[in-house]
C-alpha cells in the first residue's frame, strides 16, 4: 500500500474542512495525546488531530473518560500542538467543565485555547448544553459538536451499545444536529449510530459530519490512534479496522532487548565508548 501524501501543505482550518465537504473530499481524523505520535501523524498528512479525553482510557488506564481533568487535557493539548504543522487540532473539553454552567464552560474553553494554542474545542451533547456552546462561540472559539454515543454520559446510558436506533432518539439527534449547526458549530462528530441515520444527518447539514462507527455516508472518519495501530489490543468493536499490530511488535522488541541484556550480547564492542 502506498503512503498517502497530502497535496495541499497549507494549515488545515475550520473553513477548509467545509470546503472539503463541498467538493466531496473525505476528512481524515485521528487522536493523539503526545508530541512524538502527533508529529508522525501530522507528517503522514492527517487533516484533523483530536486530543481526545480518550486519553483517560489509553494513556491513564481509567475505565471511562470521566476522570480526565482540565489540567490534564491542557497538558496533552500543549504536547500535541508543539508537534503539529498542518492538521487542525481539536481538544476535548472534559467532563464537568461545561455541562452545568455556561460561564464555567467559557472559562474552561478560554484556558484550553490560551494554554494549548489549539485550534478549537469539542463538546458532547445537544440541546442540554446549548447555552454553554453559545457562550464559547461568543468568544470566537470554534466548537465541534459530538452526538450519538457520548462517552462522558456512559453512566446514564449504562452501555456502549449503538445509540439512536429508536425513532424518538433518532429524531432528537437530528434536531440536535441542526441546532448545533444553526448556533455556529463548524463540524460534528457522530459516534456509534446507524449508518442510514448518520448519512441522513450528513446530507442535511452543510457543516462536515465525521463518524466513528457511523458508516461511510458521512464526510469523514475518526478513530482512536491506540486502537487502529493495535497498541490497545483488547478493544475490537465492529467499526474498528486495525492498520498495524504495534502492540505485538513492541512486546517482541522489548523481549529481544531483555534477552540481549541478560545474555551479555548488548552492548557489543561497537555500541560502547
Amino acid at each position: 500500500m502506498s503512503t498517502y501524501t497530502a497535496e495541499d501543505k497549507r494549515k488545515v482550518t475550520t473553513h477548509r474542512l467545509i470546503e472539503m465537504k463541498q467538493r466531496g473530499e473525505k476528512i481524515s481524523m485521528l487522536t493523539a495525546y503526545d508530541y512524538s505520535m502527533a508529529k508522525l501523524i501530522d507528517e503522514a498528512g492527517m487533516d484533523v488531530i483530536l486530543v481526545g479525553d480518550s486519553a483517560s482510557n489509553v494513556m491513564a488506564g481509567n475505565v471511562t473518560t470521566l476522570p480526565m481533568t482540565l489540567d490534564q487535557m491542557i497538558y496533552h493539548g500543549k504536547s500535541v500542538m508543539k508537534a503539529v504543522n498542518r492538521a487542525l487540532v481539536v481538544v476535548d473539553m472534559p467532563f464537568g467543565t461545561y455541562q452545568g454552567n455556561p460561564l464555567e464552560a467559557f472559562s474552561s474553553a478560554v484556558r484550553i485555547m490560551k494554554e494549548t494554542h489549539a485550534d478549537c474545542v469539542k463538546l458532547e451533547g445537544g440541546a442540554e448544553i446549548r447555552e454553554s456552546i453559545e457562550k464559547i462561540l461568543c468568544a470566537g472559539i470554534p466548537v465541534m459538536g459530538h452526538l450519538g454515543l457520548t462517552p462522558q454520559s456512559i453512566n446514564k446510558f449504562g452501555t456502549y451499545a449503538v445509540r439512536a436506533k429508536e425513532k424518538a432518539e433518532a429524531e432528537k439527534l437530528i434536531n440536535d444536529a441542526h441546532m448545533l449547526q444553526e448556533i455556529g458549530c463548524f463540524a460534528l462528530v457522530l459516534e456509534k449510530i446507524p449508518a442510514a441515520l448518520a448519512k441522513q444527518v450528513a446530507d442535511e447539514l452543510t457543516i462536515p459530519v465525521i463518524g466513528i462507527g457511523a458508516g461511510g455516508g458521512v464526510d469523514g472518519q475518526v478513530l482512536v490512534m491506540h486502537d487502529m495501530l493495535g497498541i490497545n489490543m483488547g478493544f475490537s468493536p465492529r467499526f474498528l479496522r486495525r492498520y498495524a499490530s504495534i502492540g505485538s511488535t513492541i512486546i517482541e522488541a522489548v523481549g529481544n532487548y531483555i534477552n540481549d541484556v541478560k545474555s551479555g550480547d548488548f552492548p557489543n564492542e561497537k555500541e560502547q565508548y
